[in-house]
């Protein structure tokens, strides 16, 4: 059994239907100044690198500090619209369970998200998902550029080892930044990408979704 289970967020656990796009354009606008005209892929990819390739297909400068105020103006826009996030997004069926049902086998679990960490934290709250959680112990797009960074910090926070750890998510990115990082992966296809191209991607083994838990619970090997 794992010591510790480390959770993507968006299209593994949840949906928010829209809502994280248009919240992100609004952000854009705070500290930029400019309406949003492209945003850069943000599949498996971090706010961090999603902002830094969005204001140079803008033709707007990136800086540390930039990312900075974009992120608290993303995570202050979640606080503000949560209702809204809870009327129109919703956890993906079967993610509350298999959440309980490791929690109850005393597995620890935490998340390692490209949201800011201020969003990730009310997503989680508002779908009632954060009870379970360790967020301390968790990485966000405020600790580095790529998943593999990612789970380094969460492993490193949660005192850790990769062998001890599963990291379960959606996209190939996921997949890949779980095996350079040394963990097990478990993909969800609960994503834009098929069961299919997650496991030629590598990962070790792969859901149709959260919702037969006894068969979320072998493959995470809990």
């Amino acid at each position: 059994m794992p010591e510790l289970v480390l959770w993507d967020i968006d299209h593994t656990l949840m949906a928010t239907r829209g809502l994280g796009r248009e919240l992100w354009e609004q952000a854009f606008q705070t500290v930029t100044g400019i309406a949003l005209r492209e945003q850069a892929s943000v599949t498996g990819s971090t706010e961090r690198v999603i902002l830094r390739e969005t204001v140079r297909l803008h033709d707007i400068p990136y800086s540390d500090d930039l990312f900075v105020r974009f992120a608290d103006a993303l995570g202050t826009l979640h606080v503000r619209r949560a209702a809204e996030l809870r009327e129109r997004g919703h956890a993906l069926p079967g993610a509350a369970a298999v959440l309980a049902s490791l929690a109850e086998r005393g597995v620890a679990q935490s998340v390692v998200s490209g949201n800011v960490r201020q969003a990730a934290e009310v997503k989680l709250a508002v779908f009632g998902l954060d009870s379970w959680m360790r967020l301390d112990e968790g990485a966000y797009a405020e600790d580095g550029e790529g998943r593999p960074e990612l789970l380094r910090a969460a492993l490193k926070r949660a005192a850790v080892g990769p062998q001890g750890a599963v990291f379960l998510g959606d996209t190939p990115a996921d997949v890949a930044g779980g095996r350079e990082a040394g963990v097990r992966v478990v993909a969800v296809a609960t994503g834009g990408t098929s069961a299919t191209e997650l496991r030629d991607a590598g990962a070790h083994a792969v859901l149709d979704d959260l919702a037969d838990t006894g068969r979320a619970l072998a493959a995470i090997g809990a």
